[in-house]
């Protein structure tokens, strides 16, 4: 998220909430956290939320009839994740976690520019890359960051600028990893055919800059192949799922927006959704979750 937007962003929030009435404030709909993926990585983030601050209600919609959005144009990338926005915004959602690397880099900027305006300019979107720049400054030792993701996220620059706003001093490098979310959609991410396509792309990241000492997983379906990168990088390399730091910022977030804080609901339920097969759903998201949850279709577009 650029930096600029998002104070702009906070501070138009605060002044709207400050110049409401006490009855005005009551006034205010409620709703759900949304969170939206092209597939079923997203789910690694709202598990890290929901452990995090398990007294909100979340909606996750899955738009896994159209996945993977890695390979996908600037243009299509955004047309489908404004159309999963609005469907969560239709129903009530409030605020909505991007829990896709590649829709956080590729649409992110242009909803909060374009559409927030139109739709409902008391509403949020925001990404899963921006909690991660803003940590990784603290977490490397050596100031030599590696990031494994899709190829339209590396292609995208959205790490590498973004960290840059917030630690120049540090060198991040990427490497693209086609056919991990397949592997981790497939259910062959613990399958002996995996190890030859992460050792490839990990001896690829480390040969372009052997010094890296924290490697950024900036793909919500990655850390269910840790054990697998585990084995390729060498002692001492720290791997960051994304899943913590996104709720930790989540959280932040809520305590500094009393006023959006106040319109999310308190049930501790979360509902999901996908535009593909509720029962492939459910099955495939028992994946990502450890447990057994139901599924019902929607349509986008």
């Amino acid at each position: 998220m650029n930096q600029d937007l998002q104070n702009a962003e906070y501070s138009v929030a605060a002044h709207a909430v400050n110049s409401l009435s006490s009855d005005a404030l009551k006034a205010v709909k409620q709703g759900p956290i949304g969170v939206f993926d092209s597939g079923y990585g997203g789910l690694t983030i709202l598990n890290g939320i929901r452990q995090l601050l398990p007294q909100y209600d979340y909606l996750y919609l899955g738009d896994n009839a159209r996945a993977p959005y890695g390979p996908r144009s600037y243009e299509v990338v955004y047309e489908f994740t404004r159309q999963a926005v609005k469907k969560l915004f239709d129903m009530g959602c409030q605020l909505v976690i991007l829990g896709c690397n590649t829709a956080s880099a590729k649409a992110l900027r242009s909803i909060q520019q374009n559409d927030l305006a139109q739709w409902d300019s008391s509403r949020r979107v925001l990404g899963v890359i921006r909690p991660t720049a803003e940590i990784i400054g603290k977490l490397t030792t050596n100031g030599h960051v590696g990031l494994l993701a899709t190829e339209g996220t590396v292609k995208s620059n959205s790490y590498t600028l973004e960290i840059a706003k917030l630690w120049p001093n540090l060198t991040v490098t990427g490497q693209a990893c086609p056919f991990w979310v397949a592997l981790v959609e497939y259910n062959e991410a613990d399958s002996p055919g995996a190890d030859y396509f992460v050792k490839k792309r990990v001896d690829q990241l480390m040969q372009h800059d052997p010094e890296i000492d924290t490697i950024i997983l900036g793909c919500t379906h990655f850390p269910l192949l840790m054990p697998k990168i585990l084995k390729y990088i060498k002692p001492g390399v720290r791997l960051i799922p994304q899943g913590e730091y996104v709720a930790s910022s989540l959280k932040d977030y809520l305590q500094r927006h009393t006023d959006m804080e106040q319109r999310i609901t308190r049930g501790g339920t979360a509902r999901y959704f996908t535009s593909e097969s509720p029962d492939k759903f459910k099955a495939n998201a028992s994946i990502f979750l450890r447990e057994s949850i139901e599924a019902e279709h929607i349509e986008l577009g």
